[in-house]
């Protein structure tokens, strides 16, 4: 099949390039290994919402959020983009995977588990959450404890009775630790380097701060470190709804907390003494966004009640924390790996790539004429990996692909 551009992946950034392309009439086809918005269906816990708030979650040519203040579950964000592109038309083609993508003369190749395609230009839009990072330290635990992704971590029931780790503290591994200390189950969780915020500060939401105060809108040329952008980023820690999610919070509901894991002897597992350090570097994160906002409040006579939040300390439990534990005795059966993501571009046949594996590109564009990338972190802005932030890099990048829309003969 041949087609002018061809998209690869039918999450947000894929439809919301498909949109802009769809207004401008122009031909192009969308790929996608599974449905429309297949992570959202397949790769997110039953208990999942959104962190950020309806409002801040717009969509190309979408209709405005009923509830623009709440928290989208799976289920609403799943049928609004399956509702939002149908709604325009766009034309994906679900089931196929691609296998490869090479240059062919002035032509891009694709090659997939149903056919070949030709185009002139072709967009990688498979996001950042590509391929579950699980430590190599895993193939060392006992063959009877049972270990999951967090990708594929569904509810409690899944998990075997017992105690289970979860490793990792960023918002998927607070939120299941959570989710299993509610449901009755012991937990320990291996906490690493991770970002705090509160929820709502000074009578609004965390986002609206942030988007007031500009910092959505950083571009990754005002980085010290542009290259390594997108390797370094971390996601803050919210709750979904009105409450803080943090380390203490968890230690509340009966959750251990223990610092990063380091390895693996037998059945023993072993933790390092970075838990006190790494919950202060998350709360010194904290009190300067706060800062932030109540210089602004300051200084711009914005109407925002006075909040006095008191200066974060760091509890003992944190500072003595256990350093090592054994799996039998603490009766250990189950390890949910929160340990994020990583991307695998082997398939795409190009000398685009830096040394850190990750493309090299300006908003999206390569040196190869007619590839391009979208709805990675950072890829041009601080939230051009958000629902709502992919949208400005679409606008751009069609504006660009549609300038570079030369006939190719024959």
């Amino acid at each position: 099949m041949h087609t002018h551009t061809l998209v690869i992946g039918a999450g947000q950034a894929g439809l919301a390039l498909s949109h802009h392309l769809v207004v401008a009439d122009h031909d192009h086809v969308v790929l996608d290994r599974g449905r429309i918005a297949e992570r959202w269906r397949s790769e997110r816990p039953d208990s999942f919402r959104l962190l950020t708030p309806n409002w801040i979650n717009r969509l190309p040519g979408d209709r405005p959020p009923d509830d623009p203040h709440g928290f989208a579950d799976r289920a609403t964000v799943v049928d609004r983009f399956t509702d939002w592109a149908t709604g325009f038309g766009a034309p994906v083609h679900t089931g196929t995977t691609v296998r490869t993508v090479r240059r062919r003369g002035r032509r891009w190749e694709v090659l997939t588990d149903r056919g070949r395609y030709e185009a002139e230009q072709v967009v990688v839009a498979t996001g950042h959450m590509d391929r579950p990072t699980v430590p190599a330290l895993a193939a060392s635990l006992p063959p009877e404890v049972f270990q999951v992704h967090s990708s594929r971590y569904r509810n409690p029931a899944l998990l075997p009775p017992g105690t289970t780790l979860v490793v990792g503290a960023g918002p998927s591994g607070q939120q299941i630790a959570d989710e299993l200390a509610r449901a009755g189950r012991r937990v320990v969780l291996a906490a690493g380097t991770h970002h705090a915020l509160r929820r709502r500060y000074r009578g609004s939401d965390v986002y609206h701060w942030m988007q007031v105060l500009g910092l959505l809108d950083r571009t990754v040329d005002t980085l010290p470190d542009p290259g390594a952008a997108a390797a370094r980023s971390r996601s803050s820690v919210l709750e979904a709804g009105h409450e803080d999610l943090d380390l203490r919070r968890l230690h509340r509901h009966g959750v251990t907390v223990v610092g990063r894991l380091s390895g693996v002897d037998g059945g023993v597992l072993h933790f390092g003494g970075d838990l006190a350090r790494d919950l202060a570097a998350a709360d010194a994160n904290a009190v300067r966004l706060r800062r932030l906002v109540d210089e602004h409040v300051d200084r711009t006579g914005t109407t925002a009640p006075d909040e006095d939040v008191p200066p974060p300390r760091v509890p003992r439990w944190a500072q003595s924390t256990v350093r090592s534990l054994d799996l039998r005795d603490r009766q250990v059966t189950s390890v949910v790996w929160a340990t994020g993501y990583h991307r695998d571009w082997s398939w795409v046949q190009a000398d685009v790539f830096g040394r850190s594996g990750e493309p090299i590109h300006w908003r999206g564009i390569t040196a190869e004429p007619g590839l391009a990338f979208l709805g990675l972190r950072w890829l041009y802005r601080r939230d051009s990996g958000f629902i709502g932030g992919v949208g400005r890099d679409a606008a751009h990048l069609a504006e660009r692909l549609l300038a570079d829309r030369v006939p190719v003969p024959g």
